[in-house]
């Protein structure tokens, strides 16, 4: 199952704040079945399956436009691993197991 990283930024909004875009991205998030997130300082990560992954970042790319903004600039990297199961746990864990 894929996971991904998900940055939506809104451009020329007047503010240098964009805590109330992402909190309104984080609503849409936790009405999306099929989809496990996690907020973090710098970006939004996302879990389960490609296309559902997709669909949810379109949605969270076109919100800021629904809101008045004329430009939107959205990062996603996508982490597919196919030879065994990938989750968000998992990635954070294979890191700390290494620290040890």
């Amino acid at each position: 199952m894929p996971v991904a990283a998900i940055s939506v930024v809104p451009v020329g909004t007047g503010s240098t704040s964009l805590s109330a875009y992402v909190a309104e991205m984080q609503k849409i998030l936790a009405e999306t079945e099929g989809i496990k997130y996690q907020l973090t300082p710098m970006a939004t990560i996302v879990e389960g399956e490609l296309e559902d992954i997709l669909r949810v970042a379109q949605k969270l790319h076109e919100l800021p436009f629904t809101q008045g903004v004329m430009r939107v600039v959205t990062d996603i990297r996508i982490d597919d691993r196919r030879d065994q199961k990938l989750t968000m746990e998992g990635k954070v864990r294979s890191v700390q197991e290494k620290l040890k």
